[in-house]
């Protein structure tokens, strides 16, 4: 068993390394390099960091646990991300690069108004808020549970230290950091599920091919589901949910879009996109392969799934696996790192982000006096961090269901408006009338609230899925119909 010292050594030697590359890659303090990097960010920095960010703890951890339940068929969501990049790259990218934005809301006030400029940003904000407080709480129950209870630290305490660690060292640079320190994030995320599979393998008496071709490994087999359209997770739903997923989360979002926008030009960009979204569906593949190794090993081995709060919580079996599975110090090593790093690498940007959204899109940071503006932009930074601690938190005591199905669901209540919004931006010419915007927004919420809630015998069987972004997108867009003018 690796001792919790030697674990927390390891996230203190890690922190290290970020804070100097941070100090050692941003020479200027200035809201240009913090919200921009100056526009000067090598394509395919970005597009490797990006895998990292876009993988997160979430991906890290979650996706090999509910491979059990779920088996291969979270790669159809995968196969509708991939698709959904690629009208990012073509369709949203341009209209960015066109308008020379720094926050993405921004378009949304000069093509409606001001009105639409902060419901955008709203939503965003509550998006970003979630998502990163979802990914954060993954690994601070991590660290919790193979470190910090046996120290008799609570669980507010494993929180407030892991989001200082990301503030200090995303202070001064911002998206310029966060290039750079996602590029090693993400090296160490993809070398620890290599080395896990290679280990497993090495334990079990395999090679990888014998693994794939194992009858153990055929119990995990489903992949694509096409029997009943009525199920929660049919191909079809599952494809068009995963490419709405990931024109929202990506290309919608302030978060993954700014480090885009720090690309030299829009043919950057797109280079960046793409690579990385054939990367991303490769590398998570890896890790549903991971996910079935991980429950044949625990089988053989007599491993249960851990318990957390009196219930198994199979995000935790890839920890448990690693640091108490007797397969040696380097998968036990490589993890903690991967963890951290898939840890930071989500929510160090979440905090860039969510502070550049707040400043430029609701403060108009533009107006204060230069020098007041990079005052304004540190208190923000400050403000954003406290706000993550108390969600992360919060989660605590209402999550529960498995973090990446949390996740995918949550977005397809917040998403749907600015899914809406911006299509209505790009493929018409009509205006709105702001006024009836927000009765709008919060009428078609309540209708997928109410159709999320029912049971699938009152639709006929029919189980809704990650069909409801879409679906909220559409009755956005509708409702904009009703409200628009000339």
């Amino acid at each position: 068993m690796i001792s919790p010292l030697f674990i927390f050594s390891l996230i203190v030697g890690y922190f290290l390394v970020l804070v100097s590359v941070s100090y050692l890659v941003v020479k200027e303090d200035s809201n240009e390099v913090f919200f921009k990097a100056n526009r000067n960010s090598p394509w395919y920095l970005v597009a490797f960091g990006m895998v990292g960010a876009s993988l997160s703890g979430v991906t890290f951890i979650s996706v090999p646990g509910w491979v059990d339940a779920s088996q291969f068929t979270y790669f159809q969501v995968v196969l509708g991300y991939l698709f959904g990049y690629f009208v990012v790259a073509y369709v949203l990218l341009p209209v960015y690069y066109k308008n020379n934005v720094t926050s993405i809301y921004e378009y949304l006030s000069s093509r409606f108004g001001k009105s639409s400029h902060y419901a955008g940003a709203f939503f965003f904000f509550v998006s970003r808020v979630l998502g990163a407080a979802f990914r954060l709480f993954l690994v601070a129950i991590v660290l919790q549970q193979f470190i910090f209870d046996l120290w008799k630290i609570p669980f507010e305490v494993t929180v407030v230290l892991s989001i200082v660690l990301i503030w200090v060292y995303t202070q001064k640079g911002g998206i310029k950091t966060i290039v750079f320190t996602d590029t090693l994030q993400t090296t160490l995320m993809i070398l620890a599920v290599v080395l896990s599979i290679i280990y497993i393998n090495q334990a079990l008496e395999w090679s990888f091919f014998d693994f794939l071709a194992s009858a153990e490994l055929s119990k995990f087999s489903d992949v694509l589901v096409t029997d009943s359209l009525l199920s929660r997770n049919h191909f079809l739903k599952s494809f068009i949910g995963g490419a709405f997923v990931t024109i929202c989360m990506t290309g919608l979002d302030q978060d993954m879009m700014q480090k885009n926008l720090s690309c030299r030009n829009l043919k950057d960009a797109q280079k960046n996109m793409i690579v990385f979204s054939i990367v991303l569906v490769i590398v998570t593949g890896l890790f549903m392969l991971l996910g079935a190794l991980l429950y044949i090993y625990a089988a053989k081995e007599g491993i249960a799934v851990p318990m957390m709060d009196g219930s198994p919580k199979t995000d935790l079996l890839f920890p448990e696996i690693a640091l108490n599975g007797n397969l040696g110090i380097a998968v036990a090593v490589t993890f903690i790192l991967g963890l951290i790093a898939a840890a930071y690498s989500s929510a160090d940007s979440a905090l860039t982000s969510l502070t550049t959204s707040f400043c430029v899109d609701f403060l108009n940071i533009e107006r204060y006096e230069k020098s007041a503006q990079k005052k304004l932009r540190k208190k923000v930074h400050v403000a954003m961090s406290i706000m993550l601690i108390g969600v992360v938190i919060a989660f605590k005591y209402i999550l529960d269901r498995n973090v990446i199905d949390g996740l995918l669901t949550v977005a397809g209540y917040t998403y749907g408006p600015l899914l809406g919004l911006f299509a209505f931006g790009i493929f018409t010419d009509y205006k709105i009338k702001e006024r009836w915007l927000w009765p709008v927004l919060l009428t078609v919420l309540a209708l997928i609230c109410i159709l999320a809630s029912l049971d699938a015998s009152v639709l006929g069987g029919y189980q809704l899925g990650y069909e409801l972004l879409p679906l909220n997108g559409l009755l956005t867009f509708l409702g904009l119909v009703l409200i628009r003018r000339k």
